[in-house]
Protein backbone atom coordinates (compact mmCIF):
# COMPACT_ATOMS: atom_id res chain seq x y z
CA UNK A 1 0.00 0.00 0.00
CA UNK A 2 1.48 3.05 -1.20
CA UNK A 3 0.79 6.42 1.08
CA UNK A 4 0.65 9.44 0.06
CA UNK A 5 0.73 12.73 1.97
CA UNK A 6 -2.28 15.48 0.97
CA UNK A 7 -0.72 18.69 1.05
CA UNK A 8 -3.62 20.52 0.09
CA UNK A 9 -4.60 22.12 3.31
CA UNK A 10 -1.07 23.82 4.03
CA UNK A 11 -1.33 25.40 0.39
CA UNK A 12 -5.02 25.96 0.87
CA UNK A 13 -3.75 28.16 4.33
CA UNK A 14 -1.15 29.99 2.52
CA UNK A 15 -2.98 30.57 -0.61
CA UNK A 16 -5.95 32.11 1.80
CA UNK A 17 -3.45 34.25 3.70
CA UNK A 18 -1.54 35.82 0.90
CA UNK A 19 -4.66 37.77 -0.65
CA UNK A 20 -5.33 38.85 2.90
CA UNK A 21 -1.99 40.60 3.65
CA UNK A 22 -1.87 41.45 -0.44
CA UNK A 23 -5.81 43.04 0.32
CA UNK A 24 -4.52 44.70 3.70
CA UNK A 25 -2.00 46.17 1.94
CA UNK A 26 -3.62 47.87 -0.67
CA UNK A 27 -6.32 48.72 1.66
CA UNK A 28 -3.35 50.67 3.74
CA UNK A 29 -2.31 52.49 0.15
CA UNK A 30 -5.70 53.47 -0.48
CA UNK A 31 -6.87 54.08 2.77
CA UNK A 32 -3.67 55.92 5.11
CA UNK A 33 -5.93 55.25 8.26
CA UNK A 34 -8.30 52.68 10.27
CA UNK A 35 -11.71 52.58 8.54
CA UNK A 36 -13.66 52.71 12.29
CA UNK A 37 -11.93 56.00 11.72
CA UNK A 38 -14.81 56.88 9.26
CA UNK A 39 -17.04 56.26 12.43
CA UNK A 40 -14.93 57.55 15.43
CA UNK A 41 -13.70 61.05 13.79
CA UNK A 42 -17.78 62.40 13.35
CA UNK A 43 -18.45 60.91 17.13
CA UNK A 44 -15.17 63.03 18.10
CA UNK A 45 -16.79 66.18 16.44
CA UNK A 46 -20.09 65.47 17.91
CA UNK A 47 -18.46 65.31 21.20
CA UNK A 48 -16.60 68.23 20.74
CA UNK A 49 -19.20 70.69 19.22
CA UNK A 50 -20.28 72.51 22.74
CA UNK A 51 -16.91 73.01 23.08
CA UNK A 52 -15.98 74.41 19.80
CA UNK A 53 -19.27 76.49 20.54
CA UNK A 54 -18.15 77.61 23.76
CA UNK A 55 -15.00 78.98 22.27
CA UNK A 56 -16.01 80.49 19.29
CA UNK A 57 -19.34 82.33 21.30
CA UNK A 58 -16.35 83.50 24.12
CA UNK A 59 -15.12 86.22 21.03
CA UNK A 60 -18.72 86.96 19.89
CA UNK A 61 -20.58 90.10 20.91
CA UNK A 62 -23.88 89.74 23.28
CA UNK A 63 -25.42 91.00 20.22
CA UNK A 64 -24.56 88.33 17.81
CA UNK A 65 -24.78 85.11 20.62
CA UNK A 66 -28.43 86.52 21.18
CA UNK A 67 -29.61 87.05 17.66
CA UNK A 68 -31.61 84.34 16.45
CA UNK A 69 -31.00 81.77 14.33
CA UNK A 70 -27.70 81.76 15.95
CA UNK A 71 -24.41 83.07 14.45
CA UNK A 72 -22.07 80.00 13.77
CA UNK A 73 -19.04 81.59 13.26
CA UNK A 74 -18.26 85.36 14.44
CA UNK A 75 -18.31 88.11 11.79
CA UNK A 76 -14.77 89.30 14.11
CA UNK A 77 -12.74 88.62 16.99
CA UNK A 78 -14.21 90.68 19.77
CA UNK A 79 -12.64 90.29 23.06
CA UNK A 80 -15.23 92.20 25.30
CA UNK A 81 -16.00 88.91 26.86
CA UNK A 82 -12.44 88.40 27.81
CA UNK A 83 -12.04 92.12 28.96
CA UNK A 84 -15.04 92.02 31.42
CA UNK A 85 -13.61 89.27 33.26
CA UNK A 86 -10.34 90.02 33.89
CA UNK A 87 -11.20 93.68 34.57
CA UNK A 88 -13.59 92.37 37.23
CA UNK A 89 -11.65 92.64 40.70
CA UNK A 90 -12.99 89.52 42.49
CA UNK A 91 -11.89 86.94 39.47
CA UNK A 92 -8.44 86.27 40.27
CA UNK A 93 -9.59 85.82 43.71
CA UNK A 94 -12.27 82.77 42.68
CA UNK A 95 -9.23 81.65 40.36
CA UNK A 96 -7.32 81.17 44.02
CA UNK A 97 -9.61 79.80 45.77
CA UNK A 98 -10.52 77.23 43.45
CA UNK A 99 -7.22 76.22 42.65
CA UNK A 100 -6.34 76.26 46.53
CA UNK A 101 -9.62 73.94 47.44
CA UNK A 102 -9.04 71.50 44.53
CA UNK A 103 -5.06 71.40 45.19
CA UNK A 104 -6.14 70.80 48.52
CA UNK A 105 -8.68 67.56 47.76
CA UNK A 106 -5.68 66.12 44.95
CA UNK A 107 -3.46 65.90 47.79
CA UNK A 108 -5.78 64.94 50.48
CA UNK A 109 -6.97 62.00 48.17
CA UNK A 110 -3.64 60.76 47.18
CA UNK A 111 -2.96 60.39 50.84
CA UNK A 112 -5.78 59.11 52.51
CA UNK A 113 -6.45 56.94 49.20
CA UNK A 114 -3.46 55.12 49.11
CA UNK A 115 -3.92 54.47 52.27
CA UNK A 116 -7.29 53.67 53.00
CA UNK A 117 -6.37 51.65 49.27
CA UNK A 118 -3.89 49.40 50.57
CA UNK A 119 -5.21 48.50 53.90
CA UNK A 120 -7.96 47.31 52.08
CA UNK A 121 -5.96 45.38 49.60
CA UNK A 122 -3.51 43.98 51.88
CA UNK A 123 -4.61 43.76 55.45
CA UNK A 124 -7.31 41.29 56.71
CA UNK A 125 -8.64 42.80 59.81
CA UNK A 126 -12.42 41.73 61.45
CA UNK A 127 -14.64 43.38 59.62
CA UNK A 128 -13.09 44.35 56.62
CA UNK A 129 -14.86 42.94 53.68
CA UNK A 130 -18.04 44.43 55.68
CA UNK A 131 -16.63 48.08 56.36
CA UNK A 132 -15.19 47.90 52.21
CA UNK A 133 -19.07 46.81 51.05
CA UNK A 134 -20.41 49.96 53.47
CA UNK A 135 -17.43 52.34 52.06
CA UNK A 136 -18.77 51.12 48.49
CA UNK A 137 -22.49 51.57 49.07
CA UNK A 138 -22.17 55.15 50.19
CA UNK A 139 -21.15 55.70 46.24
CA UNK A 140 -24.84 54.94 45.08
CA UNK A 141 -26.10 57.37 47.89
CA UNK A 142 -26.59 60.93 45.79
CA UNK A 143 -25.23 64.15 46.96
CA UNK A 144 -28.32 65.63 47.40
CA UNK A 145 -29.74 63.15 50.33
CA UNK A 146 -26.60 64.17 52.22
CA UNK A 147 -26.23 67.87 51.41
CA UNK A 148 -27.85 68.97 54.45
CA UNK A 149 -26.79 66.52 57.01
CA UNK A 150 -22.91 68.15 55.76
CA UNK A 151 -24.18 71.24 55.61
CA UNK A 152 -25.50 70.79 59.57
CA UNK A 153 -22.14 69.51 60.38
CA UNK A 154 -20.12 72.05 58.75
CA UNK A 155 -22.27 74.55 60.53
CA UNK A 156 -21.60 72.87 64.06
CA UNK A 157 -17.66 72.99 63.02
CA UNK A 158 -18.38 76.91 62.35
CA UNK A 159 -16.81 76.09 58.90
CA UNK A 160 -19.84 77.99 56.98
CA UNK A 161 -18.53 80.63 54.56
CA UNK A 162 -15.24 79.63 54.32
CA UNK A 163 -12.78 77.77 52.31
CA UNK A 164 -12.70 74.85 54.54
CA UNK A 165 -16.71 73.84 54.18
CA UNK A 166 -15.39 73.13 50.97
CA UNK A 167 -11.98 71.36 51.52
CA UNK A 168 -13.46 69.09 54.59
CA UNK A 169 -16.02 67.26 52.20
CA UNK A 170 -13.04 66.45 50.03
CA UNK A 171 -10.67 65.58 51.65
CA UNK A 172 -10.88 61.83 50.85
CA UNK A 173 -13.84 59.46 48.38
CA UNK A 174 -15.04 56.20 48.48
CA UNK A 175 -13.86 55.90 44.33
CA UNK A 176 -10.20 56.98 45.46
CA UNK A 177 -10.46 54.06 47.73
CA UNK A 178 -11.71 51.65 45.40
CA UNK A 179 -9.75 52.75 42.47
CA UNK A 180 -6.32 52.55 44.26
CA UNK A 181 -7.38 49.46 46.28
CA UNK A 182 -8.23 47.63 42.87
CA UNK A 183 -4.71 48.77 41.59
CA UNK A 184 -3.09 47.63 44.69
CA UNK A 185 -4.54 43.80 44.08
CA UNK A 186 -2.94 43.83 40.65
CA UNK A 187 0.68 44.58 41.59
CA UNK A 188 2.59 41.19 42.77
CA UNK A 189 3.11 40.55 46.00
CA UNK A 190 6.61 39.07 45.84
CA UNK A 191 8.13 42.36 45.46
CA UNK A 192 6.50 43.82 49.50
CA UNK A 193 7.29 40.09 50.63
CA UNK A 194 11.05 40.82 49.63
CA UNK A 195 11.08 44.32 50.98
CA UNK A 196 9.33 42.70 54.17
CA UNK A 197 12.03 40.19 54.74
CA UNK A 198 14.70 43.55 53.86
CA UNK A 199 13.31 44.82 57.10
CA UNK A 200 10.99 47.28 55.40
CA UNK A 201 8.08 48.47 57.26
CA UNK A 202 4.27 48.87 56.29
CA UNK A 203 4.61 52.24 55.34
CA UNK A 204 8.26 51.97 54.02
CA UNK A 205 7.03 49.26 51.56
CA UNK A 206 3.72 51.77 50.53
CA UNK A 207 5.73 55.04 49.99
CA UNK A 208 9.23 53.37 48.45
CA UNK A 209 7.93 50.21 46.55
CA UNK A 210 4.15 50.48 45.86
CA UNK A 211 3.58 54.20 45.18
CA UNK A 212 6.07 54.24 42.14
CA UNK A 213 4.36 51.11 40.77
CA UNK A 214 0.92 52.99 40.90
CA UNK A 215 1.47 56.41 38.99
CA UNK A 216 -1.31 55.45 36.47
CA UNK A 217 -4.19 54.67 38.94
CA UNK A 218 -2.44 57.74 41.27
CA UNK A 219 -2.36 60.37 37.67
CA UNK A 220 -6.15 58.98 37.53
CA UNK A 221 -7.91 59.76 41.17
CA UNK A 222 -5.64 63.16 41.08
CA UNK A 223 -7.59 64.20 37.65
CA UNK A 224 -10.67 62.93 38.65
CA UNK A 225 -10.76 64.65 41.72
CA UNK A 226 -9.41 67.53 40.19
CA UNK A 227 -11.62 68.03 37.36
CA UNK A 228 -14.88 67.39 40.56
CA UNK A 229 -13.58 69.27 42.87
CA UNK A 230 -13.14 72.08 40.36
CA UNK A 231 -16.45 72.39 38.62
CA UNK A 232 -18.38 71.23 41.64
CA UNK A 233 -21.12 74.35 41.79
CA UNK A 234 -24.04 72.92 44.05
CA UNK A 235 -21.99 72.51 47.47
CA UNK A 236 -20.29 75.82 47.27
CA UNK A 237 -23.74 77.32 45.97
CA UNK A 238 -24.94 76.24 49.60
CA UNK A 239 -21.78 76.32 51.55
CA UNK A 240 -20.76 79.96 50.45
CA UNK A 241 -22.62 83.26 51.14
CA UNK A 242 -19.63 85.89 50.92
CA UNK A 243 -18.17 86.78 47.39
CA UNK A 244 -14.58 86.67 48.29
CA UNK A 245 -15.06 83.33 48.88
CA UNK A 246 -16.76 82.35 45.70
CA UNK A 247 -14.96 79.77 43.39
CA UNK A 248 -14.73 80.07 39.88
CA UNK A 249 -18.04 78.23 39.19
CA UNK A 250 -20.29 80.00 41.44
CA UNK A 251 -18.45 83.33 40.72
CA UNK A 252 -19.57 83.02 37.05
CA UNK A 253 -23.34 82.72 38.07
CA UNK A 254 -22.74 86.66 39.38
CA UNK A 255 -22.62 87.61 35.70
CA UNK A 256 -26.04 86.31 35.09
CA UNK A 257 -28.22 89.48 36.27
CA UNK A 258 -32.35 88.98 36.47
CA UNK A 259 -32.81 90.73 33.65
CA UNK A 260 -29.60 91.07 31.64
CA UNK A 261 -27.13 88.09 31.48
CA UNK A 262 -23.04 89.06 29.55
CA UNK A 263 -23.11 86.24 27.67
CA UNK A 264 -19.75 87.10 26.04
CA UNK A 265 -18.19 87.83 29.46
CA UNK A 266 -19.92 83.91 30.48
CA UNK A 267 -18.63 82.10 27.86
CA UNK A 268 -15.30 84.08 28.27
CA UNK A 269 -15.44 82.76 31.26
CA UNK A 270 -16.04 79.37 30.81
CA UNK A 271 -13.45 79.11 28.65
CA UNK A 272 -10.65 79.90 31.40
CA UNK A 273 -12.75 77.49 33.88
CA UNK A 274 -12.11 74.74 31.44
CA UNK A 275 -8.33 75.25 30.44
CA UNK A 276 -6.76 74.13 33.78
CA UNK A 277 -9.14 71.09 33.29
CA UNK A 278 -8.19 70.22 29.73
CA UNK A 279 -4.71 70.54 29.70
CA UNK A 280 -4.57 68.26 33.14
CA UNK A 281 -6.82 65.61 31.28
CA UNK A 282 -4.44 65.94 28.61
CA UNK A 283 -1.33 65.84 30.12
CA UNK A 284 -2.67 62.58 32.23
CA UNK A 285 -4.23 61.24 29.37
CA UNK A 286 -2.66 57.98 28.64
CA UNK A 287 -1.39 56.95 32.53
CA UNK A 288 -5.08 57.66 32.62
CA UNK A 289 -6.26 55.12 30.46
CA UNK A 290 -3.83 52.52 31.38
CA UNK A 291 -5.07 52.75 34.69
CA UNK A 292 -9.03 51.82 33.68
CA UNK A 293 -7.63 48.88 31.49
CA UNK A 294 -5.59 47.64 34.87
CA UNK A 295 -7.85 47.95 37.77
CA UNK A 296 -10.37 45.83 36.81
CA UNK A 297 -7.53 42.76 36.49
CA UNK A 298 -8.63 41.10 40.41
CA UNK A 299 -11.53 41.33 42.26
Amino acid sequence: MTLTHDRRPASGRSSATAPTAATRAARRRLLPFSPWHLLLAPLALLFAAPLLWLMLSSVMTNAEINRFPPALWPSGIDLGGYRYVMENAMFPQWFANSLIVSAVAVVANLLFGTLGGYAFARMRFAGSRLLLALMLGTMVIPFQLTMIPTFLVMKQLGLIDSLGALILPSLVTPFSVFLLRQFFLSLPRELEEAAWIDGCGRLRIVFRIVLPLSRPALSTVAVLTFLTTWNDLSWPLIAINSESVYTLPLGLTTFQGQHHIQWAAVMAGNVITVLPVLMAFLAAQKTFIRSVTSTGLKG
